[in-house]
């Protein structure tokens, strides 16, 4: 890994040298150019004026603020210089709060911390596993690429993450979702539900928590880039619950092992399941009426045997 920055976390009178890293690996995400349908070639984006369409180069742009429709106050890097701040490379700590008291919609962008230097690892330990031990997450600020941003510190294994954190200010209210009401919910239907989640409890690391669609991304362009046909998987069938208390009890047998097995796909098509289940079912009553037939063959020999005798 590579170091984004060094300073200081400083909490009262302790001071503790860090480096950040990154804590998300961007470079593995897959990214698409944008072709010419007819020669593949690559698109590339000029920058032309609305007003009188001519193309431009980067010092003929500048900034500007559209506070009204189609009027705008620009807005020059002196002006951008007035506000700019100082970066102090230090997260100051100016307090500890509980993890349960901060909602999850503030987390944004995570990234590690390390101790710089020799020096700083007993005093980082030391920070790492008092947060560890007291289930608190420090409040700070740093200033990151020229603009002030509120962190989250808290401990992570044997070393410490740190959350920007989005604003409540920019973040909208849960209430202001369409559909939400109160609705009534029994207590027979809360207790099944309360008994289903507890039979599905695990351990997180017992969950596969994986990209699969990157991997089927991945999947699919080797398969074209190796002449392949690219197979669509099969959609799983939904269906709407009708009955809440039926599906939890079912939804409770099954996560406990009483359900029954789900039958191994053959490969054959549903047509042919359905003829031959419809043959297993015609079975029976085929060997029932071949069962009856045979007696009547029986006296139809019986009657030619006598024929014949007086005949004879």
């Amino acid at each position: 890994m590579r170091s984004l920055w060094k300073g200081h976390i400083r909490f009262s009178m302790v001071t503790i040298p860090v480096r950040l890293y990154n804590a998300v690996d961007s470079g593995s995400s897959i990214r698409f150019n944008q072709l010419h349908k007819e020669d593949h070639g690559r698109i590339k984006y000029d920058k032309v004026c609305r007003s009188c369409s001519e193309t431009l180069s980067g010092d003929d742009i500048i900034k500007g603020y559209e506070y009204a429709p189609d009027e705008y106050v620009v807005v020059n890097d002196e002006d951008f210089e007035k506000v700019k701040l100082k970066s102090t490379k230090i997260i100051e700590i100016e307090g500890f709060v509980d993890v349960d008291d901060v909602d999850v919609s503030m987390y944004d962008t995570p990234y590690y911390a390390g101790p710089d230097g020799d020096v700083a690892v007993k005093v980082f330990a030391l920070l790492s596993q008092s947060l560890i031990q007291s289930g608190k997450l420090g409040v700070g600020k740093v200033v990151l690429r020229d603009r002030e941003d509120m962190v989250l510190i808290g401990a992570q294994g044997n070393g410490i993450v740190i959350y920007k954190v989005r604003y409540p200010q920019f973040l909208r209210k849960m209430d202001d979702v369409p559909g939400l009401a109160d609705t009534d919910v029994s207590e027979d239907e809360l207790k099944l539900a309360q008994s289903l989640i507890d039979s599905m409890l695990k351990d997180l690391g017992d969950i596969e928590i994986k990209d699969t669609y990157h991997e089927a991304v991945q999947e699919m362009i080797q398969a074209k880039v190796d002449g392949k046909e690219v197979v669509m998987a099969a959609e799983d069938e939904v269906k709407p619950v009708v009955d809440i208390m039926t599906a939890l009890k079912e939804s409770i047998a099954a996560a406990s092992g009483e359900a029954k097995p789900m039958e191994r796909a053959t490969g054959e098509s549903a047509e042919d399941a359905d003829v031959e289940e419809g043959a297993e079912e015609e079975a029976p009553k085929a060997k029932k009426k071949a069962a009856k037939k045979k007696p009547a063959a029986k006296k139809k020999a019986k009657a030619k045997a006598k024929a014949k005798s007086k005949a004879a």
